[in-house]
């Protein structure tokens, strides 16, 4: 409220003039900024498409079933009255009882105590909750689909209900009014400042800021375990890891991360780095850093990353150590190479310069990829490899922006709300930051990845992919291998891990840990976190090794340190002197991490740019 001094009462008025014109002037340049942007690529159309075939096939599913339909509104009906007779209640200075709606465990948009003590609020908020249940429910039982058409129109109704939540709203945001009346509606003007420059530094879509990106520095104060690049060709750059024990395993370990983002979610902190805790255990740790890649790689394929990558590092490790055999320890995208690449030395007999791979939160088997096969339909495919086809690459960002949809209420609209509405500078967070430092795609192998894995699962099929005239076969592999899953993850499902583990003839040890795609992996031991489920059996079905696994407390990662000793894959009772990065054939290049980690997506397109 204004204060009742005529004076203070004008300076006040006058200040809420000038934030309002402040507000006018932002919201128009922001308007320019969205017009500009409105003219959709390929993939973009297509998605457009594909959200109105989801729908189609919905409504003439609901067409065939007005039962469901006439429940539905009818239940609906029945529960805004019994909303209304609440807040009657209430208003009369009557208790309401059992609120008809409550937000699921684990929801943080409604934790504001407003939400549950104004009942303005808690009106508002259980009259979305229910809508929200409604409609989950309704597609829930939507019947004549494919599995397809089902899964695309959940995540799409999904994305639209949980944008009209009222916390993404100004006026029925109870944190964000509190706001807007304190700083007098500065918060809404620096929101939308900010929201120009996240638009400005997206390529398409909406990048959201996650972090404070000043409080970071990639070989400052993360990825800093000591080493030096000691190889480098057109795709990575090797980097041996400076020993910290006066003995090692005389077996090396090369890591293959993936080259979706960065390596050095590995490798962000001390206290939560697996490359230091591996180099601690008296590993002596090679790792690949992928080149950032930008339209002069544009036809750098599958095969390509095989050689340049895995096996030329293979030959790099020989150089430096002697050793004519390595370990691979591998993630995500990386994994699926190291599946790729293994089959492909097998078929050239090889095979035995790996002595065992272990695969992170990795795919073989593509049969169910979870809600990232929403933007691998045909049409929406057919899209991204025309914009692959005229670029050369995919723009990291525009990866990035799907991801975040896949958990859009933590990954967008959290931060949607708190940078531009609340306008609030973002906290500063490493992982966030390494999630916002993405890389491009090039066109030769990403294309080829979506339409031949994630769509056609070709790998699972003898002879269905050929590497360099090479047809390879995950079953004729023999290197022992160990899957670890993670069981909330949402992009390498855990069941989908599981069917890739029962692909390889050699001894396969298969472990789920919990949490979700990072956290279930980057799992130090001191933390004591999430726990992990092993079984010596590998049964046909997911559902019957979960059913037979045992439960254990803490990380996974001691687990898979004694499978390494225990079996002989790191021989303990024969331990060399610890090897310095240069000790061998190859020179020190620079420091680790190596400039190729530092490539930005906009100095990488920059830099194309500027060559022509």
């Amino acid at each position: 409220m204004l204060s009742g001094d005529p004076k203070m009462s004008q300076d006040a008025a006058q200040e809420w003039s000038d934030q309002l014109s402040a507000f006018g002037e932002q919201y128009q340049a922001l308007m320019e900024d969205m017009l500009g942007r409105m003219i959709p690529s390929e993939a973009a159309d297509a998605v457009l498409e594909d959200i109105r075939n989801s729908f189609q096939a919905g409504a003439e599913s609901l067409m065939n079933n007005p039962t469901l339909l006439w429940e539905t509104q009818t239940k609906l009906l029945q529960d805004q009255l019994a909303l209304w007779q609440q807040s009657m209640q209430v208003a009369n200075g009557e208790s309401a009882g059992v609120p008809l709606a409550q937000p699921p465990k684990g929801d943080r948009r409604f934790k504001d105590e407003a939400w549950t003590t104004e009942p303005a609020y808690n009106a508002i908020m259980q009259q979305y909750l229910l809508f929200s249940e409604t409609v989950e429910r309704l597609v829930g039982r939507l019947e004549g689909m494919t599995s397809g058409d089902k899964r695309n129109l959940s995540f799409y109704v999904r994305q639209m209900v949980n944008a009209m939540s009222p916390t993404n709203f100004v006026s029925t945001n109870p944190e964000v009014m509190r706001k807007t009346l304190e700083t007098r509606g500065q918060n809404l003007v620096d929101g939308l400042a900010r929201l120009r420059e996240d638009l400005a530094n997206s390529a398409e879509g909406l990048n959201v800021t996650m972090t404070d990106r000043k409080a970071f520095e990639v070989g400052g104060n993360i990825a800093i375990s000591p080493g030096a690049v000691v190889m480098e060709n057109e795709l990575i750059q090797l980097i041996q890891y400076t020993p910290s024990t006066e003995k090692v395993f005389k077996t090396p370990l090369l890591i293959i991360p993936p080259w979706i983002n960065k390596y050095y979610v590995l490798d962000l902190r001390p206290e939560n780095s697996m490359v230091k805790w591996l180099v601690d255990q008296g590993h002596t740790v090679f790792l690949i850093s992928w080149r950032n890649p930008g339209p002069p790689q544009s036809d750098l394929t599958w095969a390509d990353y095989m050689q340049l990558g895995p096996i030329a590092a293979l030959e790099g490790i020989e150089q430096a150590t002697g050793e004519k055999s390595a370990n691979f320890l591998s993630y995500c995208i990386g994994g699926t190479l190291a599946a790729s690449t293994m089959a492909y030395l097998t078929s050239t007999r090889r095979g035995r310069k790996v002595k065992s791979v272990t695969y992170m939160a990795t795919l073989q088997d593509f049969r169910d990829p979870g809600e990232i096969g929403v933007f691998l339909s045909e049409p929406v495919l057919q899209g991204i490899e025309t914009k692959l086809e005229r670029d050369g690459y995919l723009d990291g960002r525009v990866m990035a922006y799907s991801f975040n949809l896949l958990r859009e209420n933590d990954l967008f609209w959290s931060f949607y709300v708190s940078n531009y509405l609340k306008g609030e500078e973002p906290a500063a967070f490493d992982l966030l930051y390494w999630n916002t430092d993405g890389t491009n795609l090039p066109a030769g192998t990403h294309g080829w990845y979506l339409r031949h894995l994630y769509q056609e699962n070709r790998l699972v099929e003898p002879g269905g992919v050929e590497l360099d005239g090479v047809k390879i076969d995950l079953r004729k592999v023999s290197t022992p291998s160990y899957f670890v899953a993670t069981r909330e993850d949402h992009i390498a499902k855990w069941n989908s891990s599981y069917y890739g583990a029962l692909l390889p003839k050699g001894p396969v040890t298969f472990v789920l840990g919990g949490s979700g795609h990072i956290a279930g992996i980057v799992n130090p031991p001191h933390k004591n976190k999430y726990g992990y489920w092993t079984n010596d059996e590998l049964p046909e079905s997911h559902e019957a090794w979960v059913a037979g696994a045992e439960a254990h407390e803490g990380s996974w990662w001691p687990h898979w340190q004694e499978w390494m000793t225990g079996n002989g894959y790191v021989d303990a009772d024969k331990m060399v002197d610890a090897r310095q990065p240069g000790d061998g054939e190859l020179p020190l290049l620079e420091p680790a991490p190596g400039r190729y980690v530092k490539q930005s997506i906009p100095d990488v397109l920059g830099e194309a740019t500027q060559n022509g």
